[in-house]
């Protein structure tokens, strides 16, 4: 009974929470529209939403670490593993300025999809290569300005707690606008979320963590595998 009650209150207030943010990105966007064309202020409203959404959760325990890896004054194409829809709440935690490169269905979910569209986040069609070309045209021009985009290379979330197979795309991205990869490590998260119920009923013990760039200035354009590679040898030796 207390489990049912705590579930309840956890999804109901998280809700309101989303429901909140949405509200206040939707102002902040329309009131500093002339100003913030790169949605930095509307972006930063998730901050205090994710520490908000973990800290009414009694069930998730999150540490964060490796936050001294992040210079906010350099721009990167950080490189994620993706277990749940969970890593989309806890990778605000890193308070950095970035754009997802996420699946169309995503924007599609109500008003979570909604403040991910205030946001200007990056929408990817599945199959269609057409897309694929937008989406790394658009993750371009956003490093060009000076904010940072963030890739689950792996293309879906892992069915396992094994890193899977990383794709090319962003370490190919990565040495042709010569910006840094920033590898960040999620653990925990698979069950984060309840699957196939509406109830918490175990508590998870929640991880990111923030590992050093790698340099991508001595890459060719041809050593985008190497150094796939070594990003997902240093996720996998975390």
């Amino acid at each position: 009974m207390k489990q049912s009650f705590q579930s309840l209150v956890i999804w109901f207030v998280g809700i309101f929470l989303t429901v909140l943010l949405f509200i206040v990105m939707a102002l902040v966007s329309i009131i500093l529209f002339p100003f913030d064309r790169k949605r930095k202020v509307t972006h930063a409203q998730c901050f205090w939403w994710t520490d908000a959404v973990t800290a009414l959760n009694p069930y998730w325990d999150v540490k964060v670490e490796g936050l001294d890896n992040i210079d906010h004054k350099k721009t990167y194409v950080a490189v994620s593993n993706h277990q749940s829809l969970a890593d989309i709440v806890l990778l605000y935690k890193t308070k950095m300025q970035f754009k997802w490169v996420a699946k169309e269905s995503l924007f599609k979910i109500p008003v979570l999809g909604w403040n991910m569209l205030l946001a200007k986040h990056i929408q990817l069609r599945r199959g269609e290569f057409s897309s694929i070309k937008k989406v790394y045209r658009e993750a371009a021009q956003w490093l060009r300005r000076g904010i940072s985009v963030v890739f689950f290379p792996e293309g879906t979330r892992s069915s396992s707690l094994d890193i899977g197979e990383f794709q090319n795309g962003a370490f190919k991205l990565a040495i042709k606008e010569k910006v840094p990869i920033l590898p960040i490590l999620i653990e925990g998260t698979r069950d984060a979320i309840p699957k196939g119920s509406w109830r918490f009923t175990t508590k998870i013990s929640c991880l990111i963590k923030v590992l050093p760039p790698i340099d991508t200035s001595v890459y060719l354009p041809s050593d985008y595998v190497r150094l796939r590679d070594l990003a997902r040898q240093q996720l996998c030796g975390n």
